[in-house]
């Protein structure tokens, strides 16, 4: 794996909804480095621990989630290493019991797969079925790091980009949360 600063030269063998976020940071004119692990998803702690290390940034968890209606539906986006605990999001969101949404409905409504999810993945979710939040300590970093609708590859760009441009851009007003990871 290496650093590769913007999009592939060539897209051949890359998916639609990996060109579709490539795409979408260029034509918004925000600088990324990536980098390919197509030989090693991110699947595992073990991998994502050296992709951080390639890209000098932990890659976001990013986790989609439901009520228990299964009627609204979160996308929330924390640091990698804080341990996640629904009761404390859903207090901070006025909602009872969140559960992880289910396959189908991340391919419904963000058109990605397990493994995956990304905030980019809002690209696909045109009529704002999901509700974007984000911890307040991914904003505090300099630099975001996530997946571009694929496991297989990995990109970073700044957090300033991420407020100013991308966020915007997808049309998803984000709910700021503070999460500990405690009870």
């Amino acid at each position: 794996m290496e650093l590769i600063h913007g999009s592939p030269a060539d897209m051949s063998g890359r998916s639609e909804r990996e060109k579709r976020a490539y795409e979408f940071l260029d034509s918004l004119g925000v600088e990324f480095d990536r980098t390919d692990h197509p030989d090693a998803p991110a699947t595992s702690m073990e991998v994502c621990a050296d992709v951080d290390a390639i890209l000098g940034v932990h890659i976001c968890k990013n986790l989609f989630l439901t009520n228990r209606q299964r009627t609204d539906f979160y996308l929330l986006i924390m640091p990698g290493d804080k341990p996640f605990k629904t009761k404390e999001l859903s207090g901070q969101l006025g909602t009872s019991r969140l559960s992880f949404a289910s396959p189908e409905e991340m391919e419904r409504l963000l058109d990605l797969h397990p493994g995956s999810v990304s905030i980019l993945g809002l690209l696909a979710d045109k009529d704002g079925s999901v509700r974007l939040v984000l911890d307040e300590d991914v904003l505090k970093e300099e630099l975001f790091g996530c997946h571009p609708c694929e496991n297989t590859s990995s990109v970073r760009f700044s957090v300033k980009d991420l407020k100013e441009k991308v966020i915007p851009a997808l049309g998803h007003e984000p709910a700021i949360v503070k999460l500990f990871g405690t009870e």
